[in-house]
């Protein structure tokens, strides 16, 4: 537990942490950099043996690199490498350790696949000649050999994990799916998805005494340390809810800073826009108050700027937007006193979440209705003759009117560039879907700061009860591919470390 002045320590960004760009993006430059150097080397007598491509590809994995996009790498480096000394490159391995593959093999097909088939045929082969052991150990002497193990090991590991996580998918708090997932893990010795396992089987009471150790092994009761922040492609294909529609986002992105300054003009015009104490106002980089110092730590591991924070211990609320230009944060009493690091880097990474440009309309207008209106009224801006209804015309038409004046002229081309888009891809979105997909996606940003599910779910119970749909996505998403993905590319697998 932490108390607003006394717990000062925490939430300080480990050593070798790489911030990405503000606006959300990840080079992943200083990674490739470091690969490339270590493929130089392997280069530089013309052979790479089995031990050096070993190495490469524990260090592509440790750092989480793209092995589709890493042998593009090596292509471009061998072409220019043969091309200069006038020699072939040759690999020169019989067979690698199971769990190295070359790259190659990934980049021709479907490398879970082939890596299951492998480890299958190894499998099967190891039991015939334990088979073959036990006939000839028969004929001299009595002896009892065991199989079933392995057998139920390969028929486990034979089994597609995807299929079962659909399940997982569709009812998250059924454990039966989540303990298969489990023996289907444990068969192929992958620990960090395992633990994950574990970890939702905990939560919803279910895990047996064997799992229950192991998520207890594991459990770390530190903050993450990431390598780096998480990069605009990740946020997209790994830690964005399947369900908020890019394009969507992307036009609401896009007014987003329009709708701002309007609603900040008309809180202004009628004697509400909030104007807090300058006195209050933080300084994170001094900060002695845990809310405080968790908002620049959770922005940087999220790609985001830090907004402005003022701290009002009068206040009954937690985390809280204020409209402004620009924009700013207000920390209540709610959260200066009681709280635990990972409560603080649940609620702070939630709430970070929704200073993206695409989540932050829902901010201003949290209503399907006003969100409606103002999707309506930018498709209108950048197609002005679109058909619509009457009455929504006369809804809509005043919004765009406002809205298109404060926008610059490259705003307004890609509002008509997303409207030829959205009339190409059928012309039809789902506006509650999409919102309640934002506040999903912002509860998965703050499970990945606080590295545990128990206590995402135990914020989440006082808003929703005990497993409401905020937390079954959570334990569908702790135990997907997207969240083991995302670990790994920060950094903070357990097997990594």
């Amino acid at each position: 537990m932490s108390d607003e002045t006394t717990e000062i320590g925490g939430f300080d960004h480990g050593k070798g942490f790489t911030p990405g760009e503000i606006s959300g993006g990840l080079g992943l430059g200083p990674l490739e950099a470091a690969y490339e150097e270590l493929f130089a080397e392997a280069l530089a007598d013309g052979v790479i043996t089995a031990e050096e491509r070993a190495q490469l590809e524990k260090a592509a994995d440790n750092m989480g690199l793209d092995p589709k996009r890493l042998l593009r790498l090596e292509q471009a480096m061998v072409a220019a490498y043969q091309s200069h000394h006038r020699v072939q490159i040759v690999e020169q391995y019989e067979e690698p350790a199971a769990s190295l593959v070359p790259l190659k093999v990934e980049a021709d097909g479907d490398a879970g696949r082939a890596l299951l088939l492998k480890r299958v045929e190894y499998l099967e082969a190891r039991v015939r000649e334990l088979e073959e052991a036990l006939r000839r150990a028969e004929a001299a002497i009595n002896v009892e050999v065991n199989l079933s193990d392995l057998e139920e090991a390969v028929a486990d590991a034979g089994e597609d994990p995807e299929e079962i996580w659909r399940r997982v998918r569709r009812n998250p708090t059924s454990p039966e799916p989540l303990q298969q997932l489990y023996r289907i893990y444990a068969a192929r010795g992958e620990l960090d998805k395992r633990w994950c396992t574990a970890q939702a089987l905990a939560a919803l009471g279910a895990a047996n005494a064997e799992q229950s150790a192991l998520f207890a092994k594991h459990r770390s009761h530190t903050l993450i340390a990431p390598r780096g922040s998480v990069s605009t492609a990740a946020w997209h294909d790994l830690l964005f809810h399947p369900e908020e529609e890019p394009l969507t986002g992307q036009i609401f992105g896009l007014i987003a800073p329009a709708v701002l300054l309007g609603r900040v003009t008309a809180l202004r015009r009628d004697g509400k826009l909030y104007l807090p104490d300058p006195a209050l106002k933080q300084d994170p980089t001094n900060a002695t108050i845990t809310a405080v110092r968790a908002m620049p730590w959770a922005a940087a591991i999220l790609g985001l700027a830090c907004p402005a924070i003022y701290v009002e211990k009068d206040r009954d609320l937690g985390y809280a937007h204020i409209p402004s230009i620009p924009p700013f944060s207000v920390i209540g009493k709610r959260v200066l006193t009681g709280l635990s690091q990972s409560d603080h880097a649940f609620l702070v990474g939630r709430h970070v979440a929704m200073y993206r440009q695409e989540h932050y309309i829902k901010v201003l207008f949290g209503a399907v209705a006003d969100l409606e209106d103002l999707f309506l009224a930018a498709l209108t801006i950048g197609s002005p003759g679109l058909p619509i209804a009457d009455n929504l015309k006369q809804r809509v038409a005043p919004i765009a009117h406002a809205i298109e004046p404060l926008l610059d002229s490259t705003q307004v081309d890609a509002l008509r560039g997303c409207f030829l888009r959205f009339a190409e891809e059928g012309g039809r979105t789902n506006l509650q879907r999409f919102s309640q997909s934002t506040d999903k996606t912002a509860c998965r940003a703050g499970l990945l700061l606080c590295n545990d599910l128990e206590t995402a779910l135990g914020r989440l119970e006082s808003e929703e009860g005990r497993l409401g749909e905020l937390g079954r996505d959570l334990v569908a998403f702790v135990t997907s591919d997207r969240y083991f993905k995302l670990r790994r590319q920060l950094g903070i697998a357990i097997d990594q470390n």
